[in-house]
């Protein structure tokens, strides 16, 4: 049976309607789950980062004190970006995931009213059915008839009713969508900026923190850690005390006779003595002789 050219205007309408939300709830879930998983990958960057945080204070207390002090400060940097970085998640979630999951409740709601007005449609193609099958089994019969067609037209204007508040409703419904979508995505956008921006920033001053590590310093202090001040002073000390050791076990062992230095004018005079003593020695044997022969 066809349908009165009203009825056909208000089913293209309703037919419209349906895909638009049909659209909006299936693309509203996927950006939200999108933009939540956007969300999480962010939370668990900061939590490496803090991680990373966690290790160089570590490292920086094991090295020099210019690396140490750069390294420290490097790492509170790090840690400050990771402050704004969780900012930055906390304002994703209120500005961008809780008002496309909002949509969830809002697009029940619409397939609420597109189902009244489905219910009030389809009443009226049931009262125009059933006022045709009057016309054709009681065509004489015009109490019934005007029955039949005055319950089909509180059932059209019914169903006019019902289309226009759907109307209304939708119209409300895809002013909203709009300013909604330029507002989530403008906040996205907003929050990024603002967090790059100030990440750009503090980042900038480790740089310079890192930058700035006296490497000469450092060397010299690494250095002295290999030769200690006091290192080259005890090292006189023992050899000091190893020359005065030295001295001593000469002397004393020239003054027993073991050890005694000889040069050439020591060597004469010894040479000398034993001369003198030769001739002594043969001194005493002429007088002996002469003694001897003078008894005889």
């Amino acid at each position: 049976m066809s349908r009165t050219p009203d009825a056909r205007v208000r089913d293209s309408q309703t037919k419209h309607i349906q895909e638009n939300i049909t659209h909006v709830e299936k693309h509203f879930g996927e950006l939200c789950q999108l933009f939540a998983g956007y969300l999480r990958k962010t939370a668990r960057l900061r939590d490496k980062a803090d991680l990373l945080v966690k290790e160089v204070n570590l490292y920086a207390d094991t090295e020099t004190p210019n690396l140490k002090s750069g390294l420290k400060n490097f790492a509170e940097q790090l840690a400050k970006v990771q402050d704004y970085r969780q900012a930055q998640v906390e304002r994703l979630e209120a500005k961008v995931i809780e008002p496309l999951k909002a949509y969830g409740s809002v697009v029940k709601m619409k397939r609420a009213d597109l189902k009244l007005t489905q219910i009030a449609r389809n009443r009226e193609s049931k009262q125009m059915q059933q006022l045709e099958k009057m016309r054709q089994r009681n065509p004489s019969d015009r109490q019934i008839i005007s029955q039949a067609e005055s319950e089909l037209q509180r059932a059209t204007m019914d169903a006019t009713r019902t289309t226009r508040q759907l109307e209304e409703t939708i119209d409300v419904f895809e002013k909203k969508k709009i300013q909604d979508i330029k507002s989530i995505f403008g906040d996205f956008v907003t929050i990024e900026m603002m967090f790059h921006a100030k990440a750009l920033e503090i980042y900038t001053t480790a740089y310079q923190h890192i930058q700035n590590v006296d490497e000469e310093g450092d060397l010299e202090v690494f250095r002295s850690t290999l030769h200690p001040p006091d290192y080259q002073s005890r090292l006189d000390i023992v050899r000091a005390n190893s020359k005065t050791s030295l001295n001593r076990t000469g002397t004393s062992l020239s003054k027993s006779g073991t050890l005694q230095s000889r040069t050439p004018e020591t060597q004469g005079k010894r040479y000398e003595e034993e001369d003198d003593e030769e001739e002594d020695d043969e001194d005493e044997d002429d007088d002996l002789e002469d003694v001897t022969d003078e008894d005889n």
